[in-house]
Parts: C-alpha cells; structure tokens; sequence
C-alpha cells in the first residue's frame, strides 16, 4: 500500500513554490500555493510581481476543473480586500474549493483574520498554523504589519 503525502509534505511544496517568486515578488511576500485533490497536487502558484496575480489566483487559473474537492495549502493568509488584485479569499471560495491549509495569519491590519473569517463564512474549512515556524521564517521580512 502506497503512503499518502501529509498535509505537513504539501505545505513543504507551498513553501518551495512561495521562493520561486522572489525577486520579482518585491515588495510583496513571497507566498505559495499548492491545490490538491485525491492525495495529488493538481495545481501550484505563488506571488507575482506587483500587481499580478497573487499565489492564489495563479493556482487557481491552473485548475484543471473546479475547486470541488480541493483542499488549497497556502503559506499567508489569503486577502481578504480589492487591493491591486482581486481578493484571493473571494477567489478561493468563488472557485469552490472545500479546505484551506493557512500557514500563517497576515499581520497587515486589512486583512489580520479577515480572509479566514470570510472563507469560514462561505463554508469552507480553513485550518491555521501548520508549518507556522517555517512559514514565518521564510515570509517575516517580507510582511508590512501597517497599512
């Protein structure tokens, strides 16, 4: 019998994907995003530079299908606001996708929960925290805690 990746193995793949934006990411943090359905990623992004697609939506457009048993590994929280990109959580929950891994919260305060609340809202299933510490070492210097 096969083993099945664990949700630690996926977010590991989100942290990988999220350095793949550096340089061009800058200012903005260098966020991953892993989509999986069945024990198989199905799709991946992260951050790219200012003003396009954050990790999310890049994932999302990638999809080969709708969202309907996807379970999304994203290393920030997804935002939660129109900003210079569309909302990442909107986009999540417009997608249909069913289980959100976060890494950790975003510290900016126009987000700071808002993007889980609203995806809690919507129905999904968000579950904060995993891989935090390595999550948090590879994104705090890229994170603005002021608007």
């Amino acid at each position: 019998m096969p083993i099945l990746p664990s949700n630690s193995d996926f977010m590991q793949l989100a942290l990988i994907e999220g350095r793949r934006a550096l340089p061009a990411c800058r200012p903005n943090p260098p966020v991953g995003c892993v989509m999986v359905r069945d024990h198989q990623v199905i799709s991946q992004g992260h951050t790219q530079p200012p003003g396009q697609p954050h990790a999310e939506a890049m994932a999302l457009a990638k999809l080969p299908e709708g969202g309907r048993g996807v379970t999304a590994y994203v290393t920030l929280e997804p935002c939660s606001f129109q900003g210079r990109t569309p909302s990442c959580a909107l986009a999540l929950i417009d997608k249909g996708v069913e289980r959100v891994f976060v890494g950790m919260l975003d510290p900016d305060p126009r987000n700071a929960g808002a993007g889980v609340r609203l995806l809690r809202q919507a129905g999904v299933e968000v579950i904060v925290g995993l891989l935090a510490e390595e999550v948090s070492r590879d994104l705090r210097t890229y994170l603005l805690a002021e608007a």
